[in-house]
């Protein structure tokens, strides 16, 4: 690491005296939110042109380890804003003590999720964490603790929330248009293997140090950062809790699940023998609810893409690619009286989740994608992955958030953390 964290300290505690400096928005001298951006690969960049267009929040800051996206950010959005005004930073740390922000958005590696965001709650930001909410189950339970006794606005880059055909599907099935719901289907992308990798150098641009941060440490090759981060159990749980964190949020929603869980989750999986991604190429989990009603996720050989509701009287399936289909065909344009249940709304698309963000900063409102549903769901993928890799069923409470009689399954629930920084894990 470039600082190492004594030198952090000491410079915290100077930041710390120096003159209290209050968001513009606090003194009402600008009507826009300032707006910080930690994590600036594939999903950061979209975040900074996505946020940019949004005429009452401002992009002031940015912030990677690798100073080549951070070029790239700051200079889109000074090239935007026609000035040389946004700031670049290498360490979330330093972005995070900076008094002119009025909120962040977080989309940085899994393992990084749980101590950024925590991070930023006890600044007082208002946060935007990307998917999946974070590396373990332990780490969610703990994020979602102190987002709550932060008072943080909160919004999950779960975006399909935000988008006409998954909720519209959803608020079929919650109003009982498919019957009584018996079965609910997932299908994911399959994963990939990668054939062993050399140790490279690592590049002049890139604080690989920092990028491992809590991880085990490895060797440094192109293929174990930046996207590729996501097939490498390390640092992610593959196709299950990449992709399966939008649609199992998106099941979870239309079954009335957004704040409990499985009772049983069984799972089998196919995992690479050799190479440097070792996640789940192919994966079939199933879960089992106190009401009877089963969730299946799996691979797109096994399930169609997105999410499908299955009831006594029909079907509901909603995804990216196809809309909403349903059977009886002519449910897809049915119309759901005052009377009936409607599910949280914002703008019906993509840009709308990013509205219902900047909308809840000012009104305190929760947001459509709230932290403690997506811990719920993504709790889903992660006991998935235990079962797979243990090769047997786990019996789990929703309630208390615990796995039954099973104590090396329970053991996997959280990971230890390299060097000191399991010490920022505090709320």
């Amino acid at each position: 690491m470039n600082i190492n964290r004594r030198a952090w300290l000491r410079r915290s505690a100077a930041l710390l005296a120096a003159p209290l400096i209050l968001p513009r928005s606090v003194f009402g001298q600008s009507n826009r939110l300032a707006l910080g951006v930690i994590g600036l690969g594939s999903m950061g960049l979209r975040h900074v042109k996505g946020f940019i267009q949004e005429s009452d929040c401002q992009l002031v800051a940015v912030c990677d380890v690798d100073a080549g996206r951070r070029r790239e950010a700051a200079d889109f959005v000074d090239h935007t804003y026609g000035g040389q005004g946004c700031a670049q930073h290498n360490d979330f740390r330093e972005l995070l003590a900076r008094r002119d922000l009025d909120a962040v958005v977080i989309a940085v590696p899994d393992h990084w999720h749980a101590l950024i965001a925590m991070a930023a709650a006890r600044a007082g930001k208002a946060i935007y964490g990307e998917k999946p909410l974070a590396l373990t189950v332990a780490e969610g339970r703990r994020m979602s603790d102190c987002i709550r006794q932060h008072g943080c606005v909160w919004q999950t880059g779960s975006w399909q929330r935000s988008t006409w055909q998954f909720r519209f599907g959803a608020e079929l099935v919650r109003n009982g248009r498919i019957g009584k719901l018996l079965r609910v289907e997932v299908g994911n992308p399959a994963g990939s293997a990668c054939p062993p990798q050399p140790v490279m150098p690592v590049p002049e641009a890139l604080d690989y140090e920092l990028w491992l941060g809590p991880a085990p440490w490895a060797p440094y090759t192109e293929l174990r950062c930046h996207w590729n981060f996501r097939w490498i159990l390390d640092y992610s749980g593959g196709q299950l809790t990449d992709n399966g964190a939008h649609d199992i949020d998106i099941a979870h929603w239309g079954m009335g699940c957004d704040h409990t869980g499985p009772q049983e989750v069984e799972g089998v999986g196919e995992f690479p023998e050799e190479g440097l991604w070792n996640a789940a190429v192919k994966h079939h989990v199933v879960c089992r609810y106190a009401n009877g009603v089963q969730l299946f996720i799996g691979d797109k050989s096994r399930y169609a893409g997105g999410v499908r509701w299955i009831g006594t009287e029909g079907w509901v399936h909603a995804s990216r690619d196809k809309g909403l289909i349903t059977s009886p065909a002519n449910l897809v344009s049915a119309k759901l009286g005052p009377e009936a249940e409607h599910l949280d709304r914002s703008l019906s698309n993509r840009q709308g989740h990013i509205r219902n963000f900047l909308d809840c900063i000012r009104t305190r409102e929760p947001t459509i994608a709230p932290i403690e549903v997506a811990h719920r769901s993504i709790t889903v993928a992660h006991l998935g992955n235990i079962a797979m890799q243990l090769g047997r069923k786990i019996r789990w409470n929703p309630k208390t958030e615990q796995i039954l009689g099973d104590p090396t399954a329970t053991r996997m629930l959280a990971r230890s953390y390299r060097g000191t920084w399991h010490n920022d894990l505090c709320l």
